[in-house]
């Protein structure tokens, strides 16, 4: 369910209204070149949560958006938009339902070259149809 999952919130993640337009590359992992603003899934790490009669899975999940900018408000509109996104995710999918959706948390960071990166946790669990 793992990657099926990751593969389902890549293509939400790709065909995202604006400003999730504005991003130069959404990928599973950092992209070889790109150009900032771009948003990659940075880990993800899977845990059993079945139950008697259907196999289940609680997926920790983070994605990383890169910014530059010098200005950290520059980045909220975006950082929203990509949240709200991943917090909309259809429930129904091929194989497998999410139950919940949790956001875990979010951490912030200054990088050389006036870069910018957002990391962004979530908790999803699922259960195979």
């Amino acid at each position: 369910m793992e990657i099926a999952l990751r593969a389902a919130l890549l293509r939400w993640l790709r065909n995202g209204p604006a400003p999730l337009d504005q991003l130069t590359a959404v990928e599973e992992e950092a992209p070889a070149r790109a150009t900032a603003p771009w948003l990659a899934i940075a880990a993800s790490a899977s845990t059993d949560w079945s139950t008697k009669d259907r196999a289940g899975r609680e997926i920790r999940l983070a994605v990383e958006l890169h910014l530059r900018g010098s200005e950290p408000e520059s980045d909220a509109a975006l950082v929203r938009a990509v949240a709200a996104r991943i917090e909309d995710l259809p429930r129904q999918h091929s194989g497998f339902h999410l139950t919940t959706v949790r956001f875990l948390r979010a951490r912030s960071e200054r990088r050389s070259h006036n870069q910018r990166a957002t990391l962004i946790e979530y908790r999803i669990r699922c259960l195979q149809q």
